[in-house]
């Protein structure tokens, strides 16, 4: 029997319109915190150092309840794979049901870490306004989870613009009110580092009721209203959405408590190697939320192949999403190594961190493909309905490894900040190598399989 030729320039095409707004997303998102760290830039070192540890403590936590409605890649895509339209529907009620049950004890948790922050050895010119910053900035945890739900489905449905527009104009609201509440504008009290809370609180309400607006506004006009038939509760399909998104979020626990222990770690440092740590760091994650965004198209490709039963496309959309990933990280590292310089002066042109940032910025550079890899291995995974490898991978490469031996670096031998980062370059390169051999074993096996079900 004749195949018909795979057309790979139309796959990459529609892998690119994927995941461009996807990409431009998580941009935004990462936007809010840069803009909030430039914002509060101009009132010293110790006032980035309060947002980065602020930031560090409360997205530990609640980056696990983002991760618990990660399942919603895998099993909404898959759904709307099969043109199954309710079934995308049911998904989405069980997901903000998830939301609504995970906010209480992450709220609780962010709290009650906000009064220990003076007793592990934080400075105090520190400590004392990252904690009100964290208390405040933890009113918006249940908006933050309506949005991660509601973003997630939305997405597996091909509705990626639309998160995009929110991310443009959520970023302009936060912008705003950063220059309003930090500095004390149109007559309202300066607030400092608790004026960059409540405006990222309120950006990020605005997200959580754009998205649902949208969801509505689109299935109305496909002829599938969204609440007309909404969903009670289903214990079944709760445990079904936390059997993926358990470990998702364990693995994001992981890798993201992973950086923040080296936040607060620099933070026992000096607030000079603090801050150079938090712009290095914004730098990392801002190239790390590319390949995080061609993730996700990774698992919608992925999964929306499945459930039209093609594994075979699954596997070329899971091997371009690397391709793009890869590619992008190796520009990230160029400049890293090129432009070290006026990078950093973008936050602050103080001496001391201007010395030490250029070999923080090697640093990154160095590990950027395998992050590129390692993220992008994730998301194709999680197309697949794999999320316990990437959980396991995380554990052994950061807390087994590379925290370790960071922390040994730092503080034994004397490496300082250098010694943080060259432990955590340790663990991408095993995360990296380990599922990006386990993504092409299963979806090689998927295609086997499929081939047997055939004969």
């Amino acid at each position: 029997m004749n195949r018909k030729p795979v057309d790979w320039s139309r796959e990459l095409r529609a892998m690119i319109a994927l995941a461009v707004p996807v990409v431009l997303s998580e941009l935004g998102w990462m936007a809010q915190g840069i803009v909030d760290t430039i914002m509060v830039g101009r009132l010293g070192p110790a006032s980035i150092g309060a947002v980065a540890l602020g930031n560090a403590v409360y997205y530990t936590p609640s980056l696990f309840g983002v991760g618990l409605l990660l399942g919603l890649d895998t099993l909404v895509s898959q759904a709307y794979g099969r043109s199954d339209h309710d079934e995308c529907h049911r998904w989405l009620a069980q997901g903000l049901y998830l939301a609504a049950i995970a906010t209480m004890p992450i709220m609780l948790l962010v709290w009650a870490a906000s009064f220990g922050l003076v007793r592990v050895g934080i400075a105090p010119q520190v400590a004392v306004p990252a904690a009100g910053y964290l208390r405040l900035l933890n009113l918006g945890t249940l908006p933050l989870l309506i949005y991660s739900g509601t973003r997630r489905y939305l997405q597996a449905v091909g509705e990626v613009r639309v998160v995009t527009i929110t991310f443009v104009v959520a970023n302009l609201l936060n912008w705003f009110g950063n220059w309003v509440l930090i500095y004390g504008k149109l007559g309202f009290p300066a607030m400092g580092v608790n004026g960059s809370a409540l405006s990222t609180v309120a950006s990020r309400l605005l997200m959580a009721a754009m998205l649902l607006g949208f969801a509505w506004r689109y299935e109305r006009r496909r002829g599938h209203p969204l609440f007309r038939h909404w969903a009670a509760p289903q214990f079944d399909r709760l445990r079904g959405l936390m059997r993926l998104g358990a470990p998702a979020g364990g693995q994001i626990l992981l890798e993201v408590g992973a950086w923040n222990l080296a936040t607060v770690s620099a933070g026992w440092l000096t607030p000079v190697a603090l801050a150079t740590h938090t712009i290095a760091l914004n730098y990392a994650s801002m190239s790390y939320m590319v390949p995080l965004g061609i993730a996700s198209a990774a698992a919608i490709s992925v999964g929306q192949a499945l459930g039209a039963r093609n594994p075979a496309r699954a596997r070329r959309a899971g091997w371009l999403a690397l391709g793009l990933g890869v590619s992008f990280m190796l520009c990230a590292a160029l400049l890293f190594l090129l432009a070290p310089d006026p990078l950093i002066a973008l936050y602050t042109r103080d001496p001391r961190v201007m010395a030490v940032g250029p070999k923080i910025l090697a640093i990154a550079a160095a590990f950027q493909i395998f992050d590129g890899i390692q993220t992008v291995s994730t998301g194709a995974l999680r197309g697949l309905g794999e999320t316990r490898v990437p959980m396991f991978a995380n554990l052994v490469g950061y807390w087994l490894l590379g925290l370790p031996l960071g922390l040994t670096l730092c503080f034994w031998l004397h490496w300082g900040i250098y010694g943080l980062w060259t432990g955590l370059t340790l663990a991408l390169i095993v995360i990296a190598v380990t599922l990006i051999a386990r993504w092409r074993r299963d979806s090689a096996s998927q295609i086997i399989a499929a081939q047997a079900t055939a004969d």
